[in-house]
């Protein structure tokens, strides 16, 4: 019983300085974000008079966080959809034991050694009217306005804005889905390779066709997979600023604008803290809505 004791102290004592990092650095400074979302600092001067949620009251009521929470849902919805579905179908496709797999699969899995910076730099150059691939279309007579484009596709009013996809905001998500659709390969791919092969050769000696065996049997093995791959990239738009930040920024009437952008140049630009950790707190909380249930579901079947 000493001797379990005794592991039982040197186990705590060295995960206690981990305890203690994660507990300030993490949890200590949420806290201490919403304890600024709820004041009324709104200048250099540090301003802790409470406020409630004015903050919050007012963000929903400002035009651009409208525009935010609009770009984000169809950034999400979009890229979450093209990734997994081109993932998926890169996935099925080099499973075939094509020649040279090694050589697409690295081709398909480069974009994700780079940064969103270098991913955001190169593909405003080439998606930029008046240069990059605009170049070639232009002898289609094809001249798409990609970024710069102020356009709502099926907008309708709400609240202060056009609700409807940007098409602005068309051409970050080719962007985003270019660098992140490698990562959904790499994940449908293992899942493939682990399904054995014997089980699809007994479907197809009953008589399956291969569309049947795909949705029948391979789909349901790939359903944990899928929902992996449908929460990481959702944490990952949820909070995207790097790609936005150095392809496009805010964008005309902030077709291309996202909350983590927002809260940059309105914390450090603007100087209103409360304001800027009140977006912070929205921000965690939606990517909380995500990640907790699959957490709780990954748990139960434990």
């Amino acid at each position: 019983m000493s001797k379990l004791s005794t592991d039982r102290l040197w186990s705590l004592a060295f995960i206690l300085p981990s305890i203690l990092l994660v507990g300030i650095f993490i949890y200590g400074f949420i806290s201490w974000t919403g304890y600024v979302s709820l004041s009324n600092w709104r200048s250099l001067i540090p301003d802790y008079s409470f406020s409630g949620l004015s903050n919050y009251a007012q963000l929903f009521k400002d035009f651009r966080f409208q525009a935010d929470i609009r770009n984000t849902l169809f950034f999400t919805i979009l890229f979450i959809a093209a990734v997994a579905f081109i993932g998926q179908l890169l996935a099925v496709l080099i499973d075939q034991h094509i020649r040279a797999e090694s050589l697409f699969r690295n081709i398909f899995l480069f974009p994700m050694a780079l940064s969103f910076v270098v991913t955001g730099v190169v593909w405003q150059w080439l998606l930029n009217p008046s240069t990059g691939v605009n170049l070639l279309l232009e002898k289609f007579g094809i001249s798409p306005m990609w970024y710069v484009s102020t356009n709502v596709l099926a907008g309708f009013p709400v609240g202060k804005i056009e609700f409807g996809i940007p098409v602005a905001l068309i051409a970050v998500i080719i962007a985003a889905v270019w660098q992140m659709t490698g990562f959904s390969l790499a994940m449908y791919l293992a899942g493939l390779r682990g399904i054995p092969e014997e089980l699809k050769e007994a479907a197809r000696m009953d008589g399956a066709s291969e569309a049947t065996i795909y949705f029948k049997i391979i789909m349901p093995q790939l359903r944990a997979i899928t929902m992996s791959v449908i929460i990481i990239m959702a944490h990952i738009s949820l909070k995207i600023f790097d790609l936005i930040y150095a392809m496009t920024g805010p964008g005309a009437n902030f077709v291309t604008d996202v909350p983590a952008l927002y809260m940059f140049e309105k914390t450090f630009r603007a100087n209103d803290y409360a304001g800027g950790a009140a977006i912070s707190i929205l921000l965690l909380v939606s990517v909380a809505i995500f990640i907790i249930p699959y957490l709780l579901m990954n748990r139960r079947e434990d």
